[in-house]
């Protein structure tokens, strides 16, 4: 008789309190991330999310983690440069009276755009209402470091330039309601500029495609309402240079080996573009929990890989997307659950009202209802969801 083994199983709780520790310490391993702490704290508030585990986290040590977060703000005054938006660490954060030092650490304080983008996706993951934020300063900020050809530099005082700050542009314009002085036009003619003879989308000008910024040109183009924009007979291309990604897991440039963190940057485009459905969920999901770390949780980018906290949310994002039992439905676009996303949109809904805009449209996006869908084909199957749902209609 032919043996039918049962699926690997995703070890929920050990992924859960893998993520929790990483908001108590971090390994001596990672000591080198300490100013990126933030994004850390990002990977494990909104994994905890995703494995409808928040609630390991208790009321106080989440307050903490919500005023920790606006520890790091910076609101310019009217005689400095706009420079508003969070920090990544608190190095610039001196614990002094002297006025002295405090006024000469002013000089290098500014927001940093991945920092901005992570530190409101955990504040909205957590459930804050953001009325701590002074929304303008940190839309100015972003304004202030778009560059003539679109694209958008991480701070005020100069760094690199590329994709991946025009996605954490958007995702910032988007949550906070308000795209300022920023220039969609010309951010809309660096994202098509960027698009590769192959169908991908490269970090820059030039460049190779690659998954990674592929998702971020698509997300950019999606959350400032001008996806519509490609031509039909682009956006198929693109499809098919998303699916041929695919090997069992996905990679992130033809003839790279595959890494967990791809079936994020992959599945999040094709959610994006409504295609997800066209792969192979089976495989996906294979090779995902073949980087699952049995002892301690967590996912690796390969298999016998040390697990990490960017792995291991990505990853866990890689099987919402395929309607995992026990995961929350993920945005792709914005990257965090469907769950924090509609509070996002209850704190929309506010400013508007009290901006005296009325109601706008807040239905959910198509990449959004594709989620709810997928959750939904989950919750009717009969065992883990591990094939795609185009095999039972043929």
């Amino acid at each position: 008789m032919e043996d039918h083994a049962d699926p690997e199983p995703v070890l929920l709780s050990k992924h859960a309190k893998n993520l929790l520790r990483f908001l108590n310490m971090l390994p001596a391993r990672m000591a080198s991330h300490d100013n990126t702490r933030s994004t850390i704290v990002f990977f494990a508030v909104c994994g905890l999310d995703v494995l409808n585990s928040l609630n390991l986290v208790p009321p106080q040590m989440r307050q903490d983690i919500i005023d920790w977060i606006y520890g790091g703000l910076v609101v310019p005054r009217d005689n400095e440069k706009k420079c508003g938006g969070f920090m990544g660490c608190r190095a610039m954060v001196p614990k002094s009276e002297d006025s002295e030092i405090l006024e000469c650490m002013r000089n290098y304080q500014w927001g940093h755009l991945a920092m901005t983008y992570t530190s409101l996706a955990v504040l909205v993951t957590l459930g804050d209402d953001l009325s701590r934020l002074d929304r303008k300063s940190i839309v100015d900020g972003v304004a202030a470091v778009q560059k003539a050809e679109g694209s958008f530099s991480a701070c005020i005082d100069g760094s690199e330039d590329d994709m991946r700050f025009v996605y954490c542009a958007a995702t910032i314009c988007y949550m906070l309601d308000d795209w300022g002085d920023v220039n969609k036009e010309t951010m809309f003619q660096f994202i098509v500029r960027s698009l590769r003879y192959d169908y991908g989308f490269s970090q820059e000008l030039e460049g190779e495609a690659h998954g990674g910024t592929t998702f971020c040109a698509l997300a950019a183009l999606h959350l400032s309402g001008q996806l519509h924009r490609l031509d039909a007979a682009t956006v198929e291309r693109m499809k098919r240079w998303l699916i041929f990604r695919q090997m069992d897991g996905f990679q992130g440039r033809p003839n790279k080996p595959v890494d967990t963190c791809y079936s994020f940057w992959i599945g999040a485009s094709l959610c994006i573009l409504d295609s997800f459905e066209l792969t192979d969920y089976a495989k996906n999901r294979e090779y995902i929990l073949s980087t699952q770390d049995k002892l301690i949780g967590g996912f690796a980018k390969w298999p016998q890989a040390t697990p990490d906290p960017f792995h291991t949310y990505l990853g866990l994002c890689g099987l919402a997307f395929t309607g995992e039992p026990g995961l929350s439905p993920v945005n792709p676009s914005l990257n965090m659950s469907m769950a924090a996303y509609v509070h996002l949109q209850h704190l929309h809904e506010q400013w508007r009202s009290g901006d005296g805009r009325g109601d706008e449209d807040l239905s959910l996006s198509s990449a959004a209802k594709q989620q709810l869908k997928l959750s939904d084909v989950a919750k009717s199957a009969t065992s883990t969801t591990c094939s795609s749902p185009l095999i039972p209609a043929q």
